[in-house]
């Protein structure tokens, strides 16, 4: 049986993997790696985006390929579309295909996926987010990797009846079937390193600036602890199970994580074997286990690897390793970079959030460590704007915010409630919800409106408090950094942001030549 794991055409964000600065997708690496340990060869990963393979060239490759099943995941609502346009192509070029959609994307709209009535009252989404029936054929919900050996097995028998295995939804006579839950890998080491074989890894992580030298993806946990209401991320590897008297499912965070040694094993990989020392953590929450920090810390410095890397982290983790000493170690064996979900100002908004044990004096804090004692480590924060009781002076005060951060980037973004969180049902069953397509929810355009402010009037306003941010003294200073790292992550916003000038300017000039905003169609995109 011939499995292809397809990354699609699709458009993108202006600043992050435009043209030259691809990574690699980890679940489709972990995904394929578990279908060859278990015995199936015929695996393969058409990843487009680095290969500039547009639509018409994808389709004379599925006609050359001839995929037995075509497995397309997504874990960004934006890129939906355009997973389900890949859908619609192999079908109409391969009808035997099989079609299997994963991710928590598809993971939380399996029903409209499966072009099926809703289980229940809040999720159900309007008509144009209905897919047609019989597009796909399994949903693969939460974590993949079990679950996805059992299906292929079963298809790979001429199976007839999916009940048993656990972890899946299909269609039966117009109605969702979603089997017995998943139980979750709790051994992410017995797991095997990700098939990095499967591509062509020069290709990833090209740039000379961002992430370098040669960047790439790489993770060593799972989940979270904590279940903020915006954030679909720890969904995806929560805990699952069902509710006996309402038959609907519930999902408890949890967090699991490989063992350091081996999480430094796959970085000897990625260093010695493919060049690659531009490492990007992409954990939910990387520096959740602090005892886990100071292992890796150590191993990696044992290793002499000389690599350098980026994490998501929490503020009052880094405090609290800050404190023991153990963040010290992580700057010696590495870290170059920290991204912090500063979110809000007020304690009572990040309170309506769910972000427990939190607070803006917990980030004040812990950015003023990085500042003071480790000033070659980038700062960089991301704030929610666009809340429901937003104004146009509650927006300036997070501008206010991040310049008392004294941050080297901020990320401003507008509330976007996508499917799977509070914030979505929320959405739906109040009538807010003014996209009606996907690829509108991309962090950068309001979806939603506040009882203040409309739609336009928080995008007017986010690219005022981004405007006062980015001046000139501030991307001086950053080029003047003695922290080469910093230095060249400035380069890279500079020469990103006369790129993006020059592509405007065309559009002016010339419609129908310049990019989407915010999201660029690269230009081999139809081809």
């Amino acid at each position: 049986m011939r499995i292809l794991f397809l990354e699609p055409p699709r458009r993108t964000w202006p600043y992050m993997n435009y043209e030259d600065n691809y990574l690699t997708k980890q679940s489709y690496l972990s995904l394929a790696a578990c279908l060859r340990h278990a015995g199936f060869r015929k695996v393969e990963i058409l990843d487009c985006m680095p290969l500039r393979v547009g639509w018409k060239t994808l389709g004379r490759l599925l006609v050359e390929k001839r995929p037995d099943v075509v497995a397309v995941g997504e874990n960004h609502a934006l890129y939906a579309d355009e997973a389900l346009k890949a859908f619609r192509l192999a079908k109409a070029l391969l009808p035997q295909v099989i079609t299997i959609a994963g991710g928590a994307h598809f993971t939380h709209l399996a029903d409209a996926c499966l072009a099926a009535p809703p289980t229940r009252r809040s999720s159900r989404p309007p008509p144009w987010m209905q897919v047609e029936p019989g597009l796909v054929d399994y949903v693969v919900k939460g974590e993949g990797e079990a679950t996805l050996v059992d299906l292929v097995g079963f298809l790979a028998g001429g199976g007839r009846d999916p009940d048993a295995i656990a972890g899946i939804a299909f269609s039966r006579d117009g109605q969702a079937v979603h089997t017995a839950v998943r139980p979750l890998i709790e051994d992410l080491d017995s797991l095997p390193l990700p098939a990095y074989d499967l591509l062509d890894m020069d290709r990833y992580g090209r740039a000379s600036l961002l992430f370098s030298p040669g960047g790439t993806t790489i993770s060593h946990s799972r989940g979270c602890a904590h279940s903020c209401s915006f954030c679909v991320w720890w969904t995806q590897m929560a805990r699952r199970s069902v509710d006996p008297e309402t038959g609907a499912e519930r999902l408890s965070p949890c967090w699991r994580t490989r063992s350091p040694e081996r999480t430094v094993e796959e970085v000897e990989l990625l260093a010695r074997r493919y060049g690659k020392k531009g490492l990007v953590f992409v954990d939910d929450c990387f520096n959740l286990d602090s005892r886990w920090n100071e292992r890796f810390a150590r191993v990696l410095l044992d290793s002499r690897l000389q690599v350098n890397w980026f994490a998501f982290m929490r503020a009052d983790y880094l405090v609290r390793d800050h404190e023991s000493g153990v963040l010290a170690e992580l700057v010696r064996a590495g870290l170059s970079h920290v991204s912090i979900g500063a979110e809000r100002v007020e304690d009572s908004e990040l309170a309506a959030f769910r972000k427990r044990h939190y607070s803006a004096d917990t980030t004040r804090r812990a950015f003023s460590i990085l500042k003071q004692h480790h000033p070659s480590v980038f700062r960089q924060a991301t704030f929610i704007v666009g809340v429901p009781d937003e104004t146009r002076e509650s927006m300036l005060r997070q501008l206010e915010f991040a310049r008392e951060l004294d941050l080297d980037y901020p990320g401003f973004h507008p509330m976007t409630p996508v499917p799977g969180t509070p914030l979505w049902d929320q959405a739906l069953e109040g009538g807010t919800l003014e996209a009606d397509r996907f690829d509108q929810f991309d962090w950068a355009t309001p979806v939603v409106p506040s009882r203040h402010m409309t739609r336009r009037q928080i995008e007017e306003t986010l690219i005022e408090i981004e405007k006062k941010y980015v001046t000139m003294p501030w991307l001086l200073r950053g080029l003047a950094s003695p922290s080469r790292y910093k230095r060249a992550m400035y380069l890279w916003f500079l020469k990103v942001s006369a790129r993006m000038s020059l592509d405007l300017a065309r559009s002016v000039l010339f419609p129908g030549t310049g990019p989407l905003v915010p999201l660029v169609k690269p230009r081999w995109y139809d081809r």
